[in-house]
């Protein structure tokens, strides 16, 4: 236990990363990688979690158009920790992100433990997203004509629990159509379903193969994924643009009064929830080691994509609340419903399209970004030397990207959105927690190392970080806290059991290497 906090240099790291062929190829530059932000960051959050993040929930009170004020204040935490990220990026240009940071700065233990972590932004993340995805994907082909039966389209608790809500209401006389859309669907498709040894068939079909694909896709190369990225992240700032132009003519100023009925405690509450849309800068850092210039590209392009996508954020969240009614905003697809609420059934589809391309380019960055931590870890022996291997002709880490993708598209299949959405975003605030603080004792255990990016202000900026990320935490339910800490105990025994025997740092402290 007396090398659990012991550090990794970082002329070592740097060193470990050019050893044995297990390099990654540099091929991206400022605009790719910003690209690759944009995409991760403008996804799945904008389409969905606003609208329930603005209504409120079983689990927390809603912001109301206030949802504005929440979407600053995720973005100075967010803005705080990008500062810090920056600063390691451009110092420590090697994939892992901030598990790398962290093995420089906290030790090995909490290098696991934050490499564990991650593991719920990138790979649990994705699951959510893949979810958010089949959701809008069924409602662009339902727009063509093509229907995907229900059973094959969703997840079972949620058609179970929908179906068991169902049948409540009936049972008591009352009127089902009061559920709303999503849920009688869901129990429609509960109703529905196939049996197999009297189990009701149900999975989401599509969650499941667009994962793969998009798994085959980061197999053959990160300069195709990043164009792709690239591509897609245009399109879908075109799409939101789009929303906020038509929208604007549908603007009820009255739709903003009362501007906060809830209070502070909504609009942090709401701020809790719509982290998930703000989630995926941080993923720019895992492409590090594939970056041309990264002293100077990895911090522009998290500050860039950032910075982009707030400002998109704000008039989307203006227009969609003045829309309609704060309290009709619960849905799965709320800028969908605004519009059809307006009776302007004709753009639906091209959000529907829009939420499309910008779910995909979020679940490719994410999957880009979960493959590159396992490498990392896998490089200094915390995980078994196959999760290191590199594919000889395309020069990416195809073992785990294979692994990574089977894994979510199963889980992407089964699971449920709401518990995965606040799962991530704790795992990832948790994240940002610890590299602010990685910038802190670096900053005073070497502080001569040459700094291409400086995190300005420093104590205040990292300091600032940790306070806001952790207020958000405190925000989410307690039931996500039980989750995230049974998560953690679970990794630091995999570490004890598995990782700290491998650990080439720990061999070489003994000795034995």
């Amino acid at each position: 236990m007396k090398h659990l906090f012991a550090v990794k240099s970082l002329d070592q790291i740097k060193k470990d990363s050019e050893a044995g062929g297990q390099q990654l190829k540099r091929t991206l530059g400022p605009v790719q990688l910003t690209a690759l932000g944009i995409g991760a960051i403008m996804g799945a959050g904008i389409f969905s979690t606003i609208g329930s993040a603005a209504a409120g929930g079983s689990a927390h009170v809603g912001a109301g158009p206030a949802i504005i004020a929440s979407f600053i204040l995720t973005a100075i935490a967010c803005g705080f920790a990008a500062l810090c990220y920056a600063e390691f990026a451009a110092m420590v240009p090697i994939s892992g992100s901030a598990y790398t940071y962290a093995y420089a700065t906290l030790g090995e233990g909490v290098a696991w433990i934050i490499g564990w972590d991650l593991i719920l932004e990138y790979a649990v993340g994705n699951v959510a997203v893949a979810i958010s995805w089949s959701g809008y994907f069924r409602e662009l082909l339902a727009g063509v004509g093509i229907v995907i039966p229900g059973w094959l389209s969703i997840d079972y608790p949620t058609a179970a629990k929908a179906a068991a809500e169902v049948a409540q209401l009936q049972a008591q006389g009352g009127d089902v159509a009061g559920l709303g859309i999503a849920v009688t669907r869901a129990a429609e498709a509960f109703a529905t379903a196939p049996h197999l040894a009297g189990i009701p068939v149900i999975l989401n079909l599509p969650a499941f193969l667009i994962v793969m694909a998009i798994t085959w896709v980061l197999v053959v190369g990160i300069r195709e994924s990043a164009w792709l990225t690239g591509a897609l992240a245009a399109m879908n700032v075109a799409i939101l643009i789009f929303f906020c132009v038509v929208g604007a003519f549908y603007v009820e100023p009255s739709n903003w009064v009362p501007f906060a009925p809830n209070g502070f405690k909504g609009i942090s509450s709401a701020a809790a929830i719509i982290f998930f849309a703000y989630i995926g800068f941080d993923a720019v850092s895992t492409a590090a080691e594939e970056t041309k210039n990264p002293q100077r590209d990895m911090p522009i392009a998290m500050i860039a994509s950032l910075a982009i996508c707030t400002v998109i954020y704000i008039a989307v969240a203006m227009v969609l609340t003045g829309m309609l009614p704060w309290t009709q905003l619960g849905t799965a697809e709320p800028l969908a419903t605004a519009f059809s609420a307006n009776n302007i059934t004709w753009a639906s589809g091209i959000i529907a399209f829009g939420a499309v391309c910008a779910t995909s380019g979020v679940l490719l960055v994410f999957q880009l970004g979960q493959p590159r931590i396992f490498f990392s870890m896998a490089r200094d022996g915390l995980l078994p030397a196959w999760a290191s291997k590199v594919h000889p002709k395309y020069r990416t880490p195809h073992v785990t990207t294979i692994l990574t993708g089977v894994v979510v598209a199963i889980c992407a299949t089964f699971l449920n959105i709401n518990e995965v959405v606040e799962l991530t975003n704790i795992g990832t605030l948790f994240a940002f927690v610890l590299v602010s603080i990685g910038i802190l004792l670096l900053r005073r255990s070497d502080p001569d190392r040459p700094r291409p990016f400086r995190t300005p202000l420093v104590p205040w900026v990292p300091l600032i970080a940790i306070v806001m990320c952790g207020y958000l935490m405190i925000q989410l339910p307690w039931i996500t806290w039980i989750r995230f800490v049974l998560w953690l105990g679970v990794g630091l025994l995999v570490y004890l059991v598995y990782g700290m025997r491998h650990s080439i740092l720990q061999k070489r402290l003994a000795g034995r290497l």
